[in-house]
């Protein structure tokens, strides 16, 4: 198993500690500030203030609004969480001297194309999609040094994800059906963690930054329960549409491993 690879660089602030991908921020900056909930992105006085009054060297944003299907019936407020809070995350950094990181997703684009590399045009078919296209276009607008991180199929403790929903179905049921036609990179949130600290160093810019390897998700779901039988999109209706193909290409950085590697890691309880 993986060991997790500690930095302290610098004064970080990570927000949206709380959640999934925030727990896994915790491990690698062990003498982070965090801030949950108690922080409102979308309060452009209380965001600005906060940053203000750390002066950090370093703003990761982990906060989100990751509910696809509910974002169909929130626009409003997904729009505000996605797109205009880091808008107002990216203002104050510019003006604080800090380094900001923010994650969006492959869910930015329309799934037409069997892969997308950094410089591809987004065309986002959701909601979702296009409040987190929002807030790149936010960030950019308001400063020069950030990151932002396109990633995809998050799974990692501490919040719920495809892997833990398959795997309590699969004791309840004896098929679980899974969808074979939509594609894209399971990405595990240590790993990314990891990653996103070695970006810190890289220049400003848009990267892709996923585990490595492509699957269906009933390929994912294959490699680690036994009951899962293919169905098609059509079969699994959903409020928001789904890309079929939403594979990002990394052509920045060292690919991570392999997510095999990763979910083994995961499954064995290494955190």
């Amino acid at each position: 198993m993986a060991s997790i690879k500690t930095v302290n660089p610098e004064k970080v602030l990570i927000l949206g500690a709380n959640g999934m991908l925030g727990h896994a921020l915790q491990g690698v900056f062990p003498e982070a500030v965090l801030r949950g909930h108690e922080l409102d992105i979308t309060d452009e006085e209380a965001v600005y203030a906060c940053i203000a009054d750390l002066v950090p060297d370093v703003v990761i944003n982990a906060a989100a609004y990751t509910d696809v299907d509910g974002c169909e019936d929130h626009v409003g407020i997904a729009s505000a969480v996605n797109g205009e809070g880091p808008g107002y995350i990216a203002r104050a950094c510019r003006d604080a001297g800090a380094v900001f990181v923010h994650y969006s997703t492959d869910y930015i684009f329309d799934g037409s194309r069997e892969e997308y590399v950094e410089s591809d045009l987004p065309n986002p078919v959701n909601a979702y999609g296009r409040s987190k296209l929002l807030g790149e276009q936010r960030i950019i607008r308001e400063m020069k040094n950030y990151r932002i991180i396109r990633t995809s199929w998050l799974f990692g403790r501490y919040g719920r994800n495809f892997v833990d929903t398959i795997r309590d179905l699969s004791t309840r049921m004896d098929q679980v059906k899974v969808v074979h036609d939509q594609f894209g990179k399971p990405t595990y949130t240590v790993d990314l963690a990891e990653k996103t600290a070695d970006l810190i160093s890289c220049e400003s810019g848009i990267y892709h930054i996923t585990n490595d390897g492509s699957c269906s998700w009933y390929e994912f779901a294959q490699a680690f329960i036994g009951n899962a039988v293919p169905c098609s999109s059509a079969e699994f209706p959903r409020k928001a549409v789904r890309p079929r193909f939403s594979v990002l290409s990394n052509t920045k950085t060292t690919p991570l491993r392999h997510w095999r590697e990763a979910l083994s890691d995961y499954l064995q309880g290494d955190t």
